[in-house]
């Protein structure tokens, strides 16, 4: 449930234009504020339209007094809190949150907060149909596509929100207090942001802060850096775990998903309906149990929301079959481990495309699964050259100017049978707006790259 809060007359700056921004506005708009929406991209999506409604427009550099002089400061996920005309006006005493942090000040109901490294959309999705099917209002948002702000005013004392909760959002909490928190994974990410692992580290961990032994939270008991981040937490654990023994949680036996209660067992689904690929997606299906049996669903209605899930857009998407080649879509994998990790959904014959803008992390972690099922790998954007002195003496490398000339390449190299995957290990940014632009791209390249074998296929 939201915090008593009001911004009636108060002047409130949100920085940032973008989907976040834009919903945060509207809302404090809606909510008395007098809202000036401030981005520092030289024009702004939709001004007229936010002038229009009240709100004023501003872009290109921030004016040091437009932020001095604010009541209230709320930044995008994209906007760091160390940005420094926004560090000035904090300690001039202005106070600066994030745009979760806003809406979750006016939410009602309660909220399941998802975090980690790779695996939080999927977890985030999954639980809401999980939830939904099992008759309860629940919605999913955040960092997942959907701003938490657009959300507040459809919301009930009974909605569920699932949060999807990233670091850059965690890291502009105060009183953002999540029912259930989940945390799926943790290892090195967006340390050209964070600056090191444990800064990283410490956003996560935030998750856990405003939680009390009232609450719960999923963790992943097969991740040690999850165990630790949690080790001081006061909610109520409920582990789910594919390898790790568990007192309480939810686990896998040889042919079941498992819900374990002290010395109870009870199956909840074959493991059979799970349609996803690869064990981390079965891992995020375990997290989405763990929350839905908490929230009292019935393994039925949880069997039916799985069963009838193919996974989410850009993660582990299977294309298309080209000439006996098949070619995944996981754009999303946006650092070393989630490549590792779909990588090793596969067997031999693999063909990584990967590169982009470097955020951190060891390209040599991925030496001996490349050696052990790679064909050969291609590069692209201007992570290339890191990658090929870290990788360039196990595999094949090839280079690639475009995702077309990628996708082509790696078609080449992939043997009869064998998996082309874009699996980056890095961000979008140099190359495009964003995963899911990147992972279009690749898309649509498959299937111009599928015409042109059609068109010159041999006719009878």
């Amino acid at each position: 449930m939201g915090v008593a809060f009001t911004v009636v007359d108060q002047h409130v700056v949100v920085i940032g234009a973008g989907r976040s921004g834009v919903a945060a506005a509207r809302l404090l708009r809606s909510r008395g504020a007098r809202v000036t929406l401030a981005d520092s991209a030289a024009t702004i999506d939709g001004s007229d339209a936010l002038r229009a409604d009240g709100i004023e427009v501003q872009s290109g550099p921030h004016p040091e007094g437009l932020l001095a002089s604010a009541d209230l400061i709320v930044i995008s996920p994209g906007v760091p809190t160390s940005t420094p005309a926004v560090a000035r006006a904090r300690d001039r005493g202005v106070p600066v949150i994030g745009e979760v942090e806003l809406a979750a000040r006016w939410l009602r109901g309660r909220v399941v907060a998802v975090t980690g490294t790779k695996g939080k959309s999927t977890t985030t999705t999954l639980t809401a149909r999980m939830l939904r099917e099992g008759g309860l209002a629940a919605t999913a948002g955040g960092n997942l596509g959907v701003a938490l702000s657009s959300l507040v005013d459809d919301s009930t004392p009974d909605t569920i929100h699932v949060v999807e909760v990233s670091s850059f959002q965690l890291e502009s909490i105060e009183t953002f207090h999540p029912w259930i928190s989940v945390f799926v994974n943790l290892s090195p990410d967006h340390l050209d942001r964070h600056g090191s692992f444990d800064e990283y580290r410490a956003a996560k961990s935030a998750v856990f802060r405003n939680q009390t032994p009232a609450d719960w939270m999923v963790i992943n008991a097969d991740d040690p850096m999850v165990l630790e981040a949690a080790r001081t937490a006061r909610a109520r654990r409920f582990d789910f775990a594919l390898d790790s023994p568990i007192e309480q949680g939810v686990t896998v036996d040889r042919t079941h998903v498992i819900e374990q209660r002290a010395a109870a067992r009870r199956p909840v689904m074959p493991i059979d309906a799970v349609r996803l690929p690869g064990r981390h997606l079965l891992a995020d299906v375990l997290a989405a149990t763990a929350v839905s049996l908490l929230a009292g669903v019935e393994p039925a209605a949880i069997e039916r929301a799985v069963r009838a899930f193919d996974g989410l857009e850009h993660a582990l998407e299977r294309v298309a079959v080209v000439d006996d080649v098949t070619f995944v879509d996981d754009s999303k994998a946006t650092n070393v481990v989630a490549a590792r990790r779909a990588i090793e959904s596969f067997g031999g014959g693999v063909v990584p495309i990967l590169g982009g803008r470097y955020k951190g992390g060891a390209f040599e972690d991925l030496r001996d699964v490349l050696q052990a099922r790679a064909a050969g790998v291609v590069l692209i954007g201007e992570a290339a050259d890191r990658i090929a002195a870290a990788l360039g003496d196990v595999v094949p490398v090839a280079r690639a100017a475009s995702m077309e000339d990628a996708v082509r390449t790696a078609a080449s190299m992939a043997p009869p049978g064998g998996i082309v995957v874009l699996a980056p290990a890095c961000s979008s940014f140099d190359m495009f707006a964003d995963y899911a632009a990147r992972g279009r791209s690749f898309k649509a390249a498959v299937a111009s790259l599928a015409d042109e074998r059609r068109a010159d296929a041999p006719t009878g």
